[in-house]
């Protein structure tokens, strides 16, 4: 594969990888590797560039099914198409937008792992969530195919089948436990949405999941880059202060604001995020806290 001018690899499939270590994706020698259960079985891909192309190899009953997939997963599907002129009407998303053009989207195609970590990510902060996913994969842990030590995300039917109490020791309360298991249960009519729009309309249908979650699935099962987690406690607060030199925002202020860029919002939060852009602070910071000792 021909990968765009200035296309970073590392930066691009990071979102697929929970910070701190994941036990189902690895970057090691230049090479992307990511465990998958599809719809053909579990896999492995691995990327890797050389000598200018991008080199995609799989493993396992999946690879078949990975190998055609490996441009979307690579982020060579997202289409960019319009975004540079729409950004280089604000000065710092036009800097942004040059510094960061190496970042592309990938769409994994595959959802269930996506609500697995978002599901985790609501209402904590990111170590506790990280720690949770890990312990979580590590429980149901599985073997991945291909000569690298990964595991594969845990099955959906697996889940559905484990009383909450077992995810307690997780650092995960039976509120997330619950939506975790609600969507386990549908996870096969989930995989079957056939668009971000449909996939969105299916999570937030189901008790626990909200605008935030459903965006959070969306843009990496997707590459939905117009995907906008409403409801994030920093997100508004950041696009008021970035966009209007605001040092707070609501989401119907941070959407107002959005709103000309439609089409690549959530990309504009990205470019926010990964140029370091953050809102004034005032109050204290969010505790780590641990439900297992409760």
């Amino acid at each position: 594969m021909t990968p765009p001018e200035a296309y970073d690899l590392r930066r691009t499939v990071r979102g697929l990888m929970v910070p701190g270590g994941d036990p189902c994706a690895a970057i090691a020698d230049g090479s992307f590797r990511w465990a998958a259960r599809t719809p053909d079985g579990p896999g492995t891909l691995a990327l890797r560039r050389e000598a200018g192309e991008l080199v995609a190899e799989a493993w396992g009953p999946g690879a078949g099914w990975l190998l055609d997939r490996a441009d979307a997963v690579a982020g060579l599907c997202d289409d960019v198409t319009g975004f540079r002129e729409l950004a280089a009407a604000h000065p710092l998303l036009d800097r942004l937008a040059r510094d960061h053009r190496g970042i592309r989207y990938p769409a994994t195609g595959l959802l269930f792992p996506h609500v697995l970590r978002a599901v985790l990510e609501q209402k904590v902060t990111g170590r506790e969530a990280h720690h949770a996913y890990r312990a979580i994969v590590r429980h149901f842990g599985e073997p991945a195919p291909g000569p690298v030590p990964l595991l594969l995300p845990p099955d959906p039917a697996a889940v559905a089948a484990t009383p909450y109490w077992t995810f307690h020791p997780f650092g995960v309360e039976q509120r997330r436990t619950q939506a975790l298991l609600r969507a386990a249960a549908v996870a096969a009519a989930i995989q079957r949405c056939a668009d971000s729009a449909a996939a969105t309309a299916r999570l937030v249908s189901l008790p626990g999941i909200g605008p935030w979650t459903a965006a959070e699935v969306v843009r990496m099962a997707f590459g939905d880059a117009d995907a906008v987690s409403v409801g994030d406690f920093h997100i508004p607060n950041t696009v008021a202060w970035a966009l209007a030199g605001e040092p707070r925002g609501t989401d119907e202020r941070m959407l107002e604001l959005l709103e000309p860029y439609r089409g690549h919002r959530g990309r504009v939060c990205d470019l926010l995020a990964a140029g370091g852009v953050v809102a004034p602070k005032f109050g204290p910071r969010m505790p780590i806290r641990s439900f297992a000792r409760f």
